[in-house]
C-alpha cells in the first residue's frame, strides 16, 4: 500500500513539474498509437470485405452507426470517470479515484449488455433503421450479429482504456487496444476467406479481438501503481454519476450524434445506390483514421490538463493547450494537401469500382479543405470536457455531427443532390470551428484571470 502511495506521489510530481511540451508528447505517443491502430483495424474490415463486393463494403459502412453508439457509451463512462479520476489524483484523493473507477467500469458493462440484448432481438428493423437497403441487409445483419454480442466487452474496454489514460498510464491502454487490433487483422482474412464466413467472418473476428483487448486491459489495470478495479467499490451513488455526466456528456453527445449522422448520411446516399453508401463509408473511415491521430494527440493533452487544473496550475494548462494547437494545425494542413492529391488512390485501395472512386474522391477532397480546422475544434472540446465545463463542451461536441451537420445534410442534399451529401461534412466543420472560437477563448481567459 505504501509502495502504491509512493508511486502515485511520483506520478503527481511528474505531471505537475515536467515541461508541458515534453510531458504532452510523452503522454501522446501511446495514445496516438492506440487510436491509429484502433482506426486501422476498423479500416481492415472495410479493406477485406471490399474484396467481396460493393454491397458488402456498404454493409460495414452501415455498422459505423452502431460503432458510434458503442463508442458513445464507452467514452461517456471512460471520459466521465477518467476526468474525475485525473482531477482527484491531482488533488491527491486516491480513495475517491478508486470508487469512480469501479463505478464507471461496471456501469459500462451493464449498459452494454442491455444494448446487446435489445439489438439482437430487433436485429433486422434496427439494421434497416441504420440505412441498409434490401441488397445490403443480408450482409449487414451477418456482420452486426457478432458485433452486438461483443458490445459489453467493447464499452467496458473503452472505459478502462480511458481510465488508464487519464491516470497518465496510457501505455497499458495501448498494449490492450493494439493487441486486440492485431488479433482482428490476423483473424479477418482467416474467417472471411478460409472459413468462407463472408461479412459475418469480419464481425466474428472483431468480436474476438474486442474480448482479447478486454482481458489484457483488465490485467493492465491490476498492475502496481494503477487504480485497481474492485467490485466492492461499485456503489450506485448519485454524486459519482453526477461527475460522470459532467465529464462524459460531451462525449455522449458527440458520439451519439455521430451515430445519428451516419445513419442519416446512409439514407441520403442510399438514394443514389449502394456505390454511394460504399463511397461515403470509405471516406468516413479514411477521415476517421486521420482524425484518430489528432484525437490520440489530444488524449495526451487531457491528463496533463486534468492533473494541472486539479492542482490549480492554470498556466501549465494554457501552455499545453497552445502547444498542442500549433502542432495539430500544421500536421493537419499537410495531411489535407496529401489527401487532396491522393484521394482517388485512397478510395481505390478499398474498393476498385469506378463509380465508388468517382463519388468518394470528391467527398474526400472536400473534407480535406477543412482538415486544418479540426485541431481547434478537437482540443477546445477536450479542454472544456476535462476541466468540467460540461455545458460548453456539450454544445461544441454537438456542433460537428448534430447542430450543423444534420441541417447541412438535409438542406444541401435536397438542393444539390449527391453533391450536397458530399458537401455536408466540410460545411459543418467550418460552422463548428466558428462556434468553438468564443467557447474556447472564454475559458482560456478565465484561467488567465485565476492565475494572476
Amino acid at each position: 500500500m505504501q509502495q502504491d502511495s509512493q508511486e502515485l506521489q511520483t506520478r503527481y510530481s511528474l505531471m505537475t513539474e515536467t515541461p508541458v511540451e515534453k510531458l504532452v508528447c510523452k503522454m501522446a505517443v501511446p495514445t496516438i498509437i492506440t487510436m491509429m491502430i484502433t482506426a486501422f483495424y476498423n479500416m481492415a474490415d472495410t479493406y477485406f470485405v471490399g474484396k467481396i463486393g460493393t454491397s458488402a463494403t456498404a454493409a460495414v459502412g452501415i455498422s459505423f452507426s452502431l460503432m458510434s453508439i458503442i463508442q458513445a457509451i464507452g467514452f461517456f463512462f471512460g471520459h466521465g470517470s477518467g476526468n474525475y479520476i485525473s482531477r482527484m489524483l491531482g488533488a491527491q484523493k486516491t480513495d475517491d479515484a478508486e470508487k469512480m473507477a469501479a463505478i464507471g467500469f461496471f456501469s459500462s458493462i451493464i449498459l452494454g449488455a442491455i444494448i446487446s440484448i435489445i439489438g439482437i432481438l430487433a436485429l433486422q428493423p434496427f439494421t434497416l433503421f441504420l440505412g441498409a437497403t434490401n441488397t445490403i441487409l443480408p450482409h449487414a445483419t451477418a456482420y452486426l450479429t457478432y458485433i452486438l454480442i461483443g458490445v459489453p466487452f467493447m464499452t467496458s474496454s473503452l472505459t478502462l482504456n480511458n481510465q488508464l489514460r487519464f491516470q497518465g498510464r496510457a501505455v497499458y491502454g495501448m498494449v490492450g487496444m493494439v493487441s486486440g487490433a492485431l488479433v482482428n487483422i490476423i483473424l479477418d482474412p482467416i474467417f472471411i476467406f478460409i472459413f468462407h464466413m463472408g461479412v459475418g467472418g469480419a464481425g466474428f473476428a472483431t468480436m474476438l479481438s474486442q474480448i482479447a483487448s478486454w482481458i489484457i486491459l483488465l490485467l493492465g489495470a491490476g498492475k502496481e501503481g494503477n487504480i485497481n478495479i474492485r467490485y466492492r467499490n461499485f456503489k450506485l451513488q448519485w454524486r459519482y454519476y453526477r461527475e460522470i455526466i459532467r465529464g462524459g456528456l460531451p462525449s455522449l453527445c458527440r458520439q451519439g450524434l455521430a451515430s445519428v449522422a451516419v445513419a442519416c448520411m446512409n439514407h441520403a446516399a442510399g438514394i443514389y445506390g449502394d456505390a454511394a453508401i460504399a463511397a461515403m463509408s470509405i471516406v468516413n473511415r479514411t477521415a476517421n483514421f486521420a482524425g484518430s491521430a489528432l484525437i490520440g494527440f489530444g488524449q495526451g493533452f487531457q491528463p496533463v490538463c486534468g492533473f494541472n487544473y486539479g492542482a490549480k496550475l492554470y498556466n501549465r494548462v494554457k501552455k499545453a493547450f497552445w502547444f498542442c494547437l500549433k502542432v495539430s494545425t500544421i500536421v493537419f494542413f499537410i495531411l489535407g494537401i496529401l489527401g487532396w492529391f491522393f484521394a482517388p488512390h485512397i478510395i481505390a485501395l478499398f474498393r476498385n469500382d469506378l463509380e465508388v472512386i468517382h463519388i468518394g474522391t470528391l467527398a474526400l477532397r472536400l473534407q480535406c479543405l477543412t482538415f486544418s480546422l479540426l485541431g481547434w475544434i478537437t482540443l477546445c472540446n477536450m479542454m472544456l470536457q476535462t476541466i468540467g465545463k460540461a455545458a460548453k463542451a456539450s454544445i461544441l461536441a454537438m456542433g460537428r455531427q448534430g447542430l450543423f451537420f444534420l441541417p447541412a445534410l438535409f438542406i444541401l442534399a435536397s438542393t444539390f443532390g449527391l453533391l450536397g451529401v458530399q458537401l455536408s461534412q466540410p460545411v459543418a466543420d467550418l460552422a463548428t470551428f466558428i462556434l468553438g472560437i468564443p467557447l474556447g477563448l472564454s475559458v482560456l481567459k478565465e484561467m488567465k484571470e485565476e492565475s494572476t
